[in-house]
């Protein structure tokens, strides 16, 4: 397991390094933009709660999947990091902002086509970094020029996508798959550290 997490660390490393230096040198004016899109980790679920938290906190699960993404992007050049209103969102990327220094910029969760329209236009050769939903991660996904996608599955939370968007407006998909696939009880309340 561990030949295997350090295997997929170095291709993604290799992957974010060589894709903005290849769009770079390949052609003088061309500028490579990366977004690298999560879902967000695994949230807290109250089963058979008549009125469940809509905006509940990462599980444990969660914390240790935004510790995931923390020890796999935290020496990317990521100069953007978007993620919904949302707690979930927001702490499965705050350990990785803290340590790259970004704010978070946060964005509502129902309006994909703002986070598409800012990308575009404020974030050319950048690295940028999303943390969504399993519905607004394929929306984004899609609207930024990659392939339309089916909806993320809602017990789904190891997903991970490169979407590269060359300055034609080009883009390629690389979809894996990081941390833990294995489902945890997401009735388990967070602790706090």
């Amino acid at each position: 397991m561990a030949i295997m997490t350090l295997l997929f660390s170095l291709m993604v490393s290799l992957l974010l390094g060589a894709v903005p230096a290849f769009g770079h040198f390949s052609s003088g004016k061309r500028a490579v933009t990366t977004v690298i899109l999560v879902r967000h980790a695994e949230k807290i679920l109250e089963p058979g709660n008549p009125k469940p938290n809509p905006d509940p906190d990462l599980s444990p699960a969660g914390i240790a999947r935004a510790q995931e993404i923390l020890r796999m992007f935290g020496e990317a050049e990521i100069t953007t990091i978007y993620a919904t209103q949302y707690k979930r969102t927001q702490q499965t990327v705050k350990p990785l902002a803290d340590k790259l220094g970004v704010a978070i910029t946060q964005v509502v969760a129902k309006n994909s086509a703002d986070i598409v329209s800012q990308i575009r236009a404020q974030h050319v050769g950048e690295v940028v970094f999303v943390a969504g939903h399993n519905t607004t991660v394929v929306e984004i996904i899609n609207g930024l020029g990659g392939p339309k996608l089916p909806i993320i599955p809602e017990t789904e939370y190891d997903n991970l996508y490169v979407l590269t968007i060359d300055s034609a407006g080009k883009a390629d998909l690389v979809k894996m798959r990081y941390g833990s696939s294995v489902a945890v009880p997401a009735s388990t309340p967070m602790t706090k550290p």
